[in-house]
């Protein structure tokens, strides 16, 4: 006879001020990560350790999965280990793998196939993909080395991935006349399918309140699918954010971010007398009354910005793409790099200075300034007039 194992319901007591919700999404991405380490051996037991007290939630989940993967590779790939699971690899047979047989997994990772149910899926991965592959086993086999569990540091001969750096690459945003094309079509509904129309009546007020926050402060997803009512202050004209790391960070709001939210909040949002407990505080809801999900937000915006670039919705720009429409907009009029820097909260600045791009015509500009031959003549001039 099977049986269920029945998830249990976590419930939040912290003695803190960070949002139950905030904290609930970290109990989460932590549940997840113990499922995956109770798939791998238990000599990793040190390593994990490591990850929990030195690396964000979800780089533990990333690293972990990563992780995972490598070791299943091994049992269903290579004749490395007589193990039939990934958590029955014995440290022995660790211990014999070489650099070789990581560069050979990550070439592996290039292009693959799995087939399940008679359905063969083929999985493509690109150099970025590849590169965060490495990272992951790079830290492992380092971890493993410092602890003593390796006698040898294999990742000198783990071969280099090419990656574009940032400034490389161009940087995706939106004009201006293109944000206020956006901003036009959420408010009118101009642009949208019959279908999208019949819902935009009901959520119009909601998606512009979410347009309007990712283009004032360049948030991220994260941090404003995670925002809540009592984030709020509307008499001091103020709101908490949690940023990376548990920083919390209190932004100042302007005129239109406190329009776009009384309208949202008065007239468009259920009160939350009708919600369930779980939902009452969230900010941003769903059709159904719950806390709207990162996907759920992510093809809202996807939605507008196909429409000012007259693509597909599935080209549409991602909520990081607002993010960065922030930033270069912020930058163009002028602000300090080191503010917009503050407000993004870039521990770099140099990420910042990447958004900086030249400004356009700026080339004409510059050489109209540099006038030689005419300040010459302007000068000589000058000089025969006073004599």
């Amino acid at each position: 006879m099977l049986t269920t194992k029945k998830k249990k319901i976590v419930r939040i007591h912290s003695r803190s001020d960070r949002p139950e919700n905030v904290l609930q999404k970290e109990s989460e991405i932590f549940e997840k990560c113990g499922e995956i380490q109770e798939e791998l051996p238990e000599y990793l037991r040190g390593f994990f350790r490591y990850l929990r007290s030195d690396v964000l939630p979800m780089t533990q989940l990333a690293y972990l999965r990563d992780i995972l993967a490598f070791f299943r590779y091994l049992t269903e790939e290579t004749d490395l280990t007589k193990a039939k699971t990934p958590r029955d690899i014995t440290l022995e047979e660790l211990r014999k793998v070489r650099a070789a047989d990581v560069n050979r997994y990550l070439d592996y990772c290039r292009r693959y196939q799995v087939e399940s149910n008679s359905v063969i899926t083929v999985y493509e991965n690109g150099n970025k993909t590849l590169a965060r592959k490495k990272s992951s086993l790079s830290v492992l086999f380092r971890q493993l080395y410092r602890e003593e569990l390796l006698e040898k540091n294999i990742t000198d001969g783990f071969n280099p991935i090419r990656v574009q750096k940032p400034g490389e690459r161009e940087i995706k945003a939106l004009r201006d006349e293109e944000v206020r094309d956006m901003l036009e079509a959420v408010t009118t509904g101009a642009g949208l399918t019959e279908h999208e129309k019949a819902y935009w009546e009901k959520t119009r007020k909601r998606d512009k309140a979410i347009l309007v926050l990712f283009l004032t402060y360049g948030l991220r997803l994260s941090e404003l699918q995670q925002l809540n009512l009592s984030s709020f202050n509307l008499r001091r004209g103020e709101f908490k954010i949690y940023r990376k790391r548990g920083k919390e960070s209190v932004m100042p709001m302007n005129q239109s971010v406190t329009k776009v939210l009384r309208e949202y909040i008065e007239t468009e949002r259920p009160s939350s007398e009708k919600l369930d407990e779980e939902s009452r505080d969230a900010l941003f809801l769903s059709m159904q009354g719950r806390r709207m999900t990162a996907r759920q937000i992510r093809e809202l915006v996807k939605k507008y910005t196909s429409i000012v670039m007259h693509t597909s919705r599935k080209a549409g720009y991602s909520p990081h793409k607002l993010r960065a429409t922030a930033a270069t907009s912020l930058i163009e009029r002028g602000n300090s790099i080191f503010d917009v820097a503050a407000l993004l909260d870039h521990e770099q600045v140099t990420t910042t200075q990447l958004y900086a791009k030249p400004r356009q015509n700026a080339k004409e500009d510059l050489v109209r300034d540099m006038e030689w031959e005419t300040e010459r003549e302007e000068q000589n001039e000058e000089g025969d007039n006073n004599k």
